[in-house]
């Protein structure tokens, strides 16, 4: 059986990164009981922060825009880098200077699911992508480190980097993030199961299975 998974969601997001990673445990649990299901998987882009300038802004100042304090925004940062080492995600917090404009990474997941690759493939890119910004503290709005992230999942850097040179691929996004504005989605990350079911959060994979499962009772929206 095919099952359909939409999951929206934004590269500077921390839960998005643990989201994933527990959706790809809840998967696990679903398989352990439904050996032949096949998952399909859909990323569609979300902006956090729509006004980020294109070259990015610094993140420690966003950080203390957002949350008022060094002290506050600091409470936050731990709260979140334990809950991801319970679901399997490192968060190198400290190693990111800069809060990038998620545009071109949203852009190049675009791509790369709108000229075919295996799913494998397009889930090593967004993992690659998430590992990029949270571990490694690299900025993900920059062309050259998103074509060497691209050579790195099998992509030709040169082709990418004229792909995000172009412009090509905008409206598109922007189309898609409309379209998930109008679904009524207002935080991420989003989970829709067979383009009916819709779970809010990072869920613990627990949820998510059993949320899969019920969503594989009814055939899948349109």
């Amino acid at each position: 059986m095919n099952v359909a998974i939409d999951i929206v969601s934004d590269l500077v997001c921390p839960w998005c990164f643990i989201g994933k990673r527990r959706l790809a445990q809840a998967m696990t649990l679903v398989r352990a009981q439904q050996p032949a299901v096949r998952f399909q998987l859909n990323w569609l882009p979300y902006f956090l922060n729509p006004d980020t300038p294109p070259e990015g802004e610094p993140y420690r100042a966003f950080l203390e825009a957002k949350f008022g304090s060094a002290v506050e925004a600091a409470k936050v940062q731990l709260e979140v880098t334990e809950v991801g080492r319970e679901s399997g995600v490192v968060f190198n917090l400290d190693r990111i200077a800069t809060r990038p404009n998620t545009l071109r990474a949203h852009r190049l997941i675009y791509r790369a699911q709108s000229i075919g690759h295996r799913a494998e493939e397009i889930e090593a890119l967004v993992e690659r992508l998430f590992v990029a910004h949270f571990e490694r503290g690299e900025d993900i709005g920059d062309i050259a480190t998103l074509a060497a992230i691209a050579a790195e999942c099998g992509e030709k850097a040169d082709e990418v980097t004229a792909f995000l040179e172009s412009g090509e691929g905008t409206p598109q996004v922007k189309s898609l993030v409309d379209k998930v504005g109008a679904l009524g989605v207002t935080g991420v990350p989003f989970f829709i199961i067979q383009r009916r079911l819709g779970v809010s959060g990072a869920q613990t994979a627990e949820v998510l299975a059993a949320a899969i499962l019920q969503g594989m009772q009814t055939p899948p929206g349109k």
